[in-house]
């Protein structure tokens, strides 16, 4: 979440009351107005309060045209009904509410199966407000795991753990560096590899390596990192030196696709080497936002004393979390996904979403002003830049004349060793439709001659053309 202060300038003008709304009062300005950026002094109506919102977040964008986000922005009624019936049940109260523990359970018991762990009965699991905080936990584990290994001089001046990633990582792997006082040590991209390299994570490890990070479905460009072949770098890497190197598999998008469309990819619990898994319920476990799963391969892989213990019905519940208070309707809406739509309900909707991915993408190559880095048959996601020979424009005035047709499709630029190379990203996800696909084709389209008359790209500043950030 971003951290906000207040305006070093304030505006003064307080908010503007609708005359009309309720009973007509031209003077329900003077009388109602509240102040803005402090509390007001005496109550509003509810529904003068409601309407003041509701008109500021008409300026929002809309999310189903949000082809930058990853989360789920459409679930079925009954969904909604289901959450709005949990709003007010606090998932830690595992007492009070035990059915909504016992639903937790059960959805971590289909995640270990789903995962292939060798004893789902034995794999360790949680709830998470969603995968940033899912990473966190398994940091955590993974640092806690190596410094028992090395309680003799940890620690120690010579002894700072590190742990090895791509530098594709979501930003809250350097968070956890950051916040833990990890070491950093990421694989450089390299021409048309955009993520990690297995050999070059197993040379960067060593002796202080608390674990590996391997990207199933990298944001950047929608493509799947080689888990298996990491693992056996990791494998070759023990045979030579005596380093036994745990891996944890950030599957916060593809965790929830592989499963169901790529059966054959040995990613997950199958290989002994993967300690821990993550995945966002509200990606394209295809949830609203607000939970995300963490498992273990079993109870050895979590440390027993980063587990707190709460009274649950007369007995003993642990828990695992940095976020104590939080809703269970994320949860629930988790439980009711998995029950209503089972392995093939899954599989359906997550092959609709790759064959509209794949469509888009060959339509947008066809334009002719595009090559494609990724084909969206990996993650339903896929990367495009301007052509060599396209001079008028760059991909930040095709994101920003976008946006003024509703639709938020985001440019960026690549980080070492790759910064000259600046992208398009689309998302597809349930709710992006094959006829809303179609209509984003015909608005890129028509936008595509306008562009080609500029004389130059009108981009300045790259880090300021879009608001986009991974």
């Amino acid at each position: 979440m971003p951290l906000h202060r207040g305006h070093e300038k304030p505006d003064e003008r307080p908010l503007s009351v609708n005359p009309f709304y309720g009973e007509a009062n031209p003077a329900v300005e003077m009388a109602e107005a509240p102040p803005k950026h402090r509390l007001g002094d005496t109550p509003l109506p509810p529904s003068t309060a409601y309407q003041l919102v509701h008109d500021e977040l008409m300026l929002d964008g809309n999310s189903r045209l949000n082809l930058a986000t990853f989360v789920t922005t459409w679930m079925e009624p009954q969904a909604d009904v289901l959450m709005n019936e949990c709003r007010d049940k606090n998932m830690i109260d595992k007492d009070e509410y035990p059915r909504t523990a016992e639903l937790e359970r059960r959805c971590v018991a289909m995640l270990a199966d789903l995962w292939n762990a060798p004893d789902p009965s034995a794999a360790v699991g949680c709830s998470t407000t969603g995968s940033s905080e899912a990473c966190m936990l398994a940091g955590m584990a993974l640092k806690r795991r190596w410094a028992r290994r090395n309680a003799d001089r940890y620690p120690g001046r010579d002894a700072r753990p590190n742990l090895v990633m791509g530098v594709n990582v979501q930003v809250c792997w350097e968070k956890f560096c950051n916040f833990w006082e990890v070491e950093a040590r990421q694989v450089p991209m390299d021409g048309d590899r955009y993520h990690l390299d297995p050999q070059a994570a197993a040379e960067l490890c060593d002796e202080n390596t608390i674990g590996v990070v391997g990207i199933l479905g990298s944001t950047f460009d929608g493509s799947y990192e080689p888990i298996a072949d990491l693992c056996g770098a990791l494998n070759a890497l023990q045979e030579r030196t005596g380093l036994d190197i745990p891996v944890h598999v950030d599957g916060a998008s593809g965790g929830m696709i592989a499963p169901f469309l790529d059966e054959d990819l040995v990613w997950d619990f199958r290989l002994p080497r993967v300690a821990s898994i993550n995945t966002s319920g509200h990606k394209y476990g295809l949830v609203y936002p607000g939970v995300g799963w963490a498992l273990w391969r079993d109870g050895e892989a979590l440390p027993e004393e980063l587990v707190f213990r709460v009274n649950y019905l007369g007995g003993d519940m642990p828990t695992f979390a940095l976020n104590f208070s939080r809703p269970g309707a994320q949860v629930v809406a988790q439980y009711y996904s998995f029950l209503r739509l089972a392995r093939e309900g899954y599989r359906l909707v997550q092959q609709c979403t790759r064959d509209v991915a794949r469509h888009l993408a060959e339509r947008v190559e066809a334009l002719g002003d595009f090559r494609l880095l990724t084909r969206g048959d990996q993650l339903p996601v896929f990367a495009f830049t301007t052509a060599p020979e396209v001079e008028a424009y760059d991909v930040f005035d095709v994101s920003r004349r976008l946006r003024e047709n509703g639709w938020l499709v985001p440019a960026y630029t690549f980080p070492p060793n790759r910064e000259d190379l600046s992208v398009l990203r689309v998302v597809c996800r349930n709710g992006f439709s094959a006829d809303l696909a179609e209509l984003f084709l015909d608005d890129l389209g028509r936008l595509l001659p306008q562009l080609r008359r500029q004389p130059h790209p009108l981009t300045r500043d790259k880090n300021a053309a879009t608001g986009f950030h991974h």
